[in-house]
């Protein structure tokens, strides 16, 4: 990753490490929040979006790629492997479908979990098809990131 201003993700949904939404779980809409990138750099030409649980990275919750360079990420993505409204940006396989899913603890937890929202910043759209599992993307992204952010929310049942 080359030298720059660290990139700053805001969401108007909820603060850093702050409790999200009902709307954006499970439990209520399941739509994905909106996102603010701040400090985004000149030369950057797509964004890929990871969410998962910290501590059970194996368990995403979203895979988004060949997100043209935006500083602004409206809510809602919709559901496909392609994302027409994004110029056919690709969602790969989190959470076993093609998707944002937002927290949706079983019945029998009852503590809180945090859930990690990280942006990568790329020099250029990835050759990758929307079969493709975290591992596939983080592999693709190897050597093309310009920057990256991430923020954190909670949800707890």
């Amino acid at each position: 990753m080359k030298n720059r201003k660290n990139l700053e993700v805001i969401s108007h949904s909820f603060e850093n490490n702050g409790l999200m939404p009902k709307r954006h779980t499970g439990f209520g809409e399941d739509v994905s929040p909106p996102f603010e990138l701040k400090n985004l750099a000149p030369e950057a030409v797509s964004i890929a979006i990871i969410m998962d649980i910290p501590l059970i990275e194996a368990y995403n919750h979203w895979l988004i790629w060949n997100i043209p360079k935006s500083e602004t990420i409206s809510e809602n993505i919709p559901y496909g492997p392609i994302v027409p409204m994004l110029d056919d940006a690709k969602q790969g396989c989190g959470y076993g479908r093609n998707r944002y899913r937002g927290p949706k603890q079983p019945v029998f937890v009852r503590n809180s979990h945090r859930y990690l929202f990280q942006f990568y910043v790329l020099d250029c759209f990835l050759e990758l098809d929307s079969s493709a599992k975290k591992k596939q993307l983080l592999e693709a992204m190897n050597g093309h990131i310009l920057q990256q952010g991430n923020i954190t929310g909670i949800y707890k049942r």
